[in-house]
């Protein structure tokens, strides 16, 4: 049964709908409700939510609006839910700027959790024809390659595969890349004046899925990054994260400088 402070919630949010929202549909309302309480920290995450028949009696609606409101949550990743357990507040999933060159690393030990990194593949290949485009070399040409996984709690939470122009690096691979991560080096010891993020949505193949401990139906998030010197290209790096562990973004003033590193 459901209780009076929760009837005097819902009552409380479907009038502030008809104030501000008059036309917002009763599965928008519910998960309206349901967002406010997880931002003004009400419901923390691990929470559990009311389940579908608490909110059908809650708000008055139907079992079909419930589910779908529930859903659509689950599918903005605000919400998680286990079969035959119920619905809980999703954790925050850390997020990467698009603005600057990150440092994984930083970010992961800011949040208090615990980093690793492991090098797969440090090597001097001949550069296939689409990185050399990307990177202004000849078809063939000798590049720097590095493949590495960065954990988060014991977690893959990224896979980096990265191409370097041996022009402007020559000693790449003379450094320790298995203490100091490639992108820690480059950033520190080769200036770059600027860069370039692309974001798609890829599904894996086999291999990366198992690198990263996922399905290979589950979607991800590939970010593509060139950084160059004097118009010189210096590395081009695509760095692969499960969509349900991380998150891309940025915050930028209004005059389109970032608000923090």
């Amino acid at each position: 049964m459901t209780s009076a402070p929760l009837r005097r919630q819902a009552a409380v949010a479907r009038n502030a709908a008809s104030v501000h929202a008059p036309a917002l549909a009763l599965y928008e309302q519910v998960k309206e409700f349901i967002t406010r309480k997880i931002q003004d920290g009400s419901w923390p995450a691990g929470h559990r939510l009311p389940s579908e028949h608490e909110l059908v009696a809650q708000f008055g609606i139907s079992r079909m609006t419930a589910n779908r409101a529930l859903r659509e949550l689950v599918e903005q990743g605000r919400v998680v839910r286990q079969a035959g357990v119920g619905s809980f507040v999703a954790e925050n999933k850390p997020q990467s700027t698009l603005l600057q060159i990150g440092n994984i690393a930083s970010d992961i030990r800011a949040r208090g959790h615990d980093y690793s990194y492991r090098l797969m593949a440090a090597e001097r290949i001949a550069v296939s024809s689409d990185v050399a485009v990307w990177l202004d070399l000849r078809t063939g040409e000798s590049v720097f390659h590095s493949l590495c996984l960065h954990y988060e709690d014991g977690m893959p939470v990224q896979l980096e595969d990265r191409y370097v122009n041996p022009r402007v690096v020559p000693n790449f691979l003379d450094q320790d890349l298995t203490s100091t991560p490639p992108s820690e080096y480059l950033v520190r010891h080769v200036p770059f004046d600027q860069i370039e993020h692309l974001v798609d949505a890829v599904l894996p193949t086999a291999e990366q899925a198992e690198h990263l401990s996922m399905s290979i139906t589950e979607p991800c998030l590939l970010l593509t990054r060139r950084t160059w010197t004097r118009a010189v290209p210096v590395t081009l790096v695509r760095c692969l994260h499960p969509a349900s562990r991380y998150r891309l973004g940025s915050r930028f003033r209004a005059d389109g400088n970032p608000t923090s590193g």
